[in-house]
């Protein structure tokens, strides 16, 4: 198609309010590197950034249908404002629902109970009386509320459905299987199945791990609601997500060239096998742009030299025609220099001050894991150094944020130095690092 041609189509199809052609809502993939010269004359490392940038999301008429279960705790610890703030947040999910989504909502305590079966949401009265019929009582069964759940969004599987599960818990699983192992094989069978769970602690009694764990393995989001007021907003943005979505089955794939070694995916699960890598996304709502970094080691050159790092590209399933669909390849390649001032000056900012956001998660998770350990005076003293070098990069990139950050880390170390990591603080930090790595919105 001719240029000319091509702007006349645009101009028509804006006129007539069509919808673009398909090759406008294809999702993107870039690379890039943290600095583009790397000192000559010495084996270096670099890290590798890749990029998905999905397509804006399409007008309600058009989206991909929703196929929610809402799994609720009802255990007695979840008496007072937590079931009131529940109740309210799963009605008002309820109600954003449009007729061709689909809605159930499983209970657990002791017992499992299915309140509201799979169904289009055409009733809705009757379902928000099942809803404040809910009060608490008993145990905590987590396990078999998120299987009973599964179960019910089954039910729509060979529809086109985007299927998004939201697990609400205040209470530590002791009822059926309670590991987080056990919550993480779930998870792991569920994301096969296209069912994305994503988990809602709160207050200060439920099992972070656990909850962690199957958010991560099933493709979803883990939050910490500290305070049951915001538990509305939550279900509210989730199901905001669920209905954007895309693209799923987002895999990244990078191809290293002879001589450059993959080190670690840094942040997120994947696979490293010889010279290829692959790390999956699940799932790209529209308008989302979400990364992979990869570190890797350079052999030395000589200056001017000039070599390719890695080859990259997105696979993934159009959520719209249900058909498998790759994005073009991008390459990426650095040069050599004796020049210090030519290696600093190539820095790329963006990719730098995202490493080091994702090595900040990283260090959080390690310091959970040194004071679950009884060490919390090591444990600070990683936060200590992690905030230094933070703050060294904020100060190199002038990011106020970045400095902020340091110093709340930093005054964070001191606590758990005089008295160990609290309950609210392990909470924090492992829902922080999680949202971090995941590229996780907080709304």
């Amino acid at each position: 198609m001719k240029a000319v041609e091509a702007v006349l189509l645009v101009a028509v199809v804006i006129a007539a309010g069509m919808a673009m052609p398909a090759a406008a809502r294809e999702v993107k993939c870039k690379v890039e590197v943290d600095r583009s010269v790397l000192p000559a004359g010495t084996r270096s490392s670099a890290v590798l950034k890749i990029t998905l940038e999905a397509p804006d999301a399409p007008p309600e008429s058009e989206r991909t249908p929703v196929n929610l279960c809402i799994v609720l705790d009802r255990s007695g610890s979840m008496g007072g404002s937590k079931i009131e703030y529940a109740r309210e947040a799963a009605i008002e999910a309820i109600r954003r629902l449009q007729p061709g989504d689909v809605v159930s909502l499983v209970t657990y305590d002791s017992q499992i109970e299915t309140v509201i079966p799979a169904q289009h949401p055409r009733n809705i009265e009757w379902m928000e009386e099942q809803v404040r019929k809910i009060t608490p009582r008993g145990m905590t069964a987590l396990f078999g509320g998120v299987s009973q759940g599964a179960a019910e969004l089954r039910k729509h599987q060979d529809g086109n459905y985007v299927h998004r599960m939201i697990l609400l818990s205040d209470g530590i699983a002791n009822v059926g299987p309670s590991q987080p192992a056990d919550l993480a094989r779930l998870g792991a069978s569920l994301q096969k199945e296209n069912i994305q769970v994503s988990t809602v602690g709160v207050g200060m009694d439920y099992n972070e791990d656990l909850m962690a764990r199957l958010a991560d393995q099933a493709g979803g989001n883990v939050y910490f609601v500290e305070h049951s007021k915001d538990l509305p907003r939550i279900l509210t943005a989730e199901l905001g997500e669920a209905q954007q979505v895309v693209a799923r089955k987002v895999v990244i794939e990078l191809t290293l060239p002879e001589g450059i070694l993959p080190v670690r995916i840094i942040g997120r699960d994947g696979r490293i096998s010889d010279n290829r890598i692959e790390v999956p996304m699940h799932h790209l709502q529209g308008g989302q742009s979400r990364y992979a970094l990869v570190e890797v080691k350079v052999p030395s050159q000589p200056a001017d030299a000039s070599i390719e790092l890695g080859r990259a590209r997105a696979v993934y399933e159009d959520i719209a025609t249900q058909k498998q669909v790759s994005t073009g390849e991008e390459r990426v390649a650095v040069t050599f220099s004796e020049q210090t001032a030519a290696v600093e000056s190539s820095v790329n900012r963006a990719v730098k001050i995202e490493y080091m956001v994702n090595v900040m998660a990283l260090t959080q998770e390690d310091a959970i894991r040194l004071n679950d350990e009884g060490r919390p005076g090591e444990a600070a003293a990683r936060l200590r150094d992690a905030a230094q070098e933070y703050l060294r990069v904020g100060d190199q990139f002038d990011d106020e944020e970045m400095r902020r950050r340091a110093q709340e880390i930093d005054a964070q170390a001191d606590v758990i130095s005089e008295r160990g990591m609290d309950n609210r603080s392990r909470k924090s930090f492992r829902a922080e690092s999680y949202q971090i790595m995941r590229q996780q919105s907080t709304r």
